[in-house]
């Protein structure tokens, strides 16, 4: 049966996700030391296989090498937010956060894919980041977003590379055309459904 737990990680305090299916699980966004995320694929008697990033902003990276350390497991990123790893935003060292440790990745691809057994649809949903991507799981009725979208409000845009209009647009024809009980599992903070944002986020209701 697939099981979704998330943990809050790092000096953000970011989400990050452990989904598993069987023997088999994945880890989206470790921002920080992820023996908390271990000892639960443990307790699963769960392999972890891969670890997926939202986006690269340095407060989802901060376990990424720890966690392929004790694992094995590749960390996929997007494409599109690449270059970021170049800067503060992506490397840390910025605003007063640690450093994050260098990591090997491959490059995420978008649209239709199967992760661990489970239907993932890749979706691009930049606004915040350039390469953000979100993923949504139908077999979950569940979308990982990153910092897109939060219960109640949207991610910031005044980063590099971010844009608001950008974001918007993104959340309207990519996030809001899943369905309406979808989970929402955003980087920080609470989750929501889509519903809920649809009827009450203050950014996208009249």
């Amino acid at each position: 049966m697939p099981d979704i737990h998330a943990f809050a990680l790092g000096p953000l305090q970011t989400n990050c996700y452990l989904v598993s299916n069987d023997k088999d699980a994945l880890v989206i966004d470790p921002g920080g030391p992820p023996e908390p995320v271990v000892r639960q694929a443990q307790t699963r008697n769960a392999q972890i296989r891969m670890i997926l990033n939202t986006h690269l902003h340095f407060d989802h990276l901060y376990g990424n090498q720890a966690l392929h350390k004790a694992t094995g497991a590749p960390i996929l990123v997007p494409e599109k937010d690449v270059p970021l790893l170049a800067s503060g935003l992506g490397r840390g060292n910025y605003m007063g956060m640690p450093k994050v440790e260098d990591f090997a990745y491959q490059t995420l691809r978008e649209g239709r894919q199967s992760f661990i057994g489970l239907d993932c649809l890749v979706l691009p949903t930049p606004g915040h980041s350039p390469g953000s991507l979100s993923f949504y799981f139908p077999d979950l009725t569940a979308v990982f977003v990153g910092d897109v979208l939060f219960a109640g409000s949207i991610g910031r845009t005044d980063f590099f590379g971010g844009d608001l209009e950008t974001l918007l647009d993104t959340v309207r024809s990519q996030l809001f055309a899943l369905p309406p009980d979808t989970r929402v599992y955003p980087g920080h903070g609470p989750a929501t459904t889509i519903a809920e944002e649809q009827a009450g986020n203050p950014f996208f209701v009249e």
